[in-house]
């Protein structure tokens, strides 16, 4: 579309998540009239920490906020996978971006907040939880819980797995059970049993359960991350400190040792959960992105990296196409064919064995694993 038209376009992202701060800068950068409207009275993530792969922070220095993100992560060189017991099964590069080469570690606390603080003041609305969507000649009219309406030439729905915008316009189909839990905690460096070395993830395997341990430098801190098999699909259920311990039975002790001396109230438990693939993305002027789309499990670490991948999609196919609803569909068919892929190996599981399938493309044929030793 000619930038006259584009700065013409009124814009509603409905959610303030990764996805819809990202489109929001993305959107904004092209001249489009942006508004987000995010449902929670004030911001605030919960979790642990992340991995910010190379191709997203390529997008973050494409848009200027590459050093807002880069001050408050640390970035990491590689990734390696082991068994439970510290043997290695893989170590490898993570895929470059043109110059970018790095992953950068990040809490998600801090990655909302970083997004956040690049966008127009104003832009975000907080306390708006989408009611209804009604499409007409072109154009959408929004109604909020809050009584107040919107209208917008172009609505992306950026509201998460349990999206609003997707069970109206697109699939009454909800979120699907993994059969897993995650138990997720930041934790001081100093509470790491030594396991804080460097600024690179590790992946420990082992009957069923994932540990994941992600170094938080710049903060001191690492993000401990347990995903054990549980058939309990409550979404925010409640385990004991025993069970927690049992997932992890076996393992390096220095991870027991963690586990054991975590403080249960300071844990994010949550079921898994993710959505299956949604047939079509668009209408002519309503659009998902993210989670909304494409929610997919955290064994590839790549929900927040596809949202902004989304993010840049989406303003490069309205910068290119001709009109709001040709973009849409540029948008969908340069996307959709990788998270569906993404959401299909990330479904797959970790096993000694998947570990090739479940990184396609990225681990050199001529690197097989160094052992298969079994936890």
């Amino acid at each position: 579309m000619k930038a006259e038209e584009i700065k013409n376009l009124r814009i509603a992202i409905i959610g303030a998540g990764y996805g819809g701060a990202a489109a929001a800068k993305a959107l904004s950068l092209l001249g489009a009239d942006v508004t987000v409207y995010e449902q929670a009275p004030r911001m605030g993530e919960v979790g642990a920490g992340i991995g910010l792969r190379p191709a997203t922070m390529a997008r973050f220095r494409q848009w200027g906020i590459f050093d807002a993100v880069a001050k408050v992560s640390s970035p990491s060189d590689y990734f390696e996978i082991l068994t439970a017991t510290g043997d290695p099964i893989m170590k490898d590069t993570w895929p470059e971006s043109g110059d970018e080469k790095q992953t950068y570690l990040i809490h998600r606390r801090d990655f909302i907040e970083a997004l956040l603080s690049v966008l127009p003041e104003g832009m975000v609305r907080l306390g708006h939880k989408l009611q209804g969507i009604e499409e007409k000649d072109g154009r959408s009219v929004l109604t909020f819980t809050n009584g107040e309406t919107a209208d917008a030439d172009l609505v992306v729905g950026a509201d998460g797995i349990k999206s609003t915008v997707r069970e109206q316009m697109f699939s009454d189909k909800g979120p699907v059970f993994s059969g897993e839990h995650a138990y997720r905690v930041v934790i001081s460096a100093d509470d790491a049993h030594g396991m804080v070395v460097d600024d690179n993830l590790r992946m420990y395997m082992g009957r069923g359960t994932k540990v994941y341990l992600l170094p938080l430098r710049h903060r001191n801190q690492m993000s401990f991350d347990i995903t054990a098999l549980n058939p309990d699909g409550t979404w925010a259920p409640s385990i004991t400190k025993e069970e927690l311990l049992k997932t992890v039975e076996g393992f390096d002790e220095r991870i027991v040792a963690i586990a054991r001396g975590l403080d249960m109230d300071t844990v994010n438990i949550r079921a898994v959960y993710d959505i299956d693939p949604v047939d079509s993305w668009h209408t002519g002027s309503v659009v998902l992105m993210g989670d909304a789309a494409h929610s997919m499990l955290h064994h590839q670490g790549q929900g927040a990296n596809s949202a902004i991948e989304d993010a840049g999609a989406l303003a490069d196919a309205l910068a290119e196409a001709g009109s709001v609803k040709e973009a849409l569909a540029l948008f969908q068919a340069t996307r959709k064919p990788v998270t569906d892929e993404l959401q299909r190996i990330s479904r797959q599981g970790w096993s000694e064995e998947e570990v090739n399938d479940v990184f396609p493309g990225q681990k050199p044929t001529s690197q097989q694993p160094a052992a298969h030793a079994k936890a």
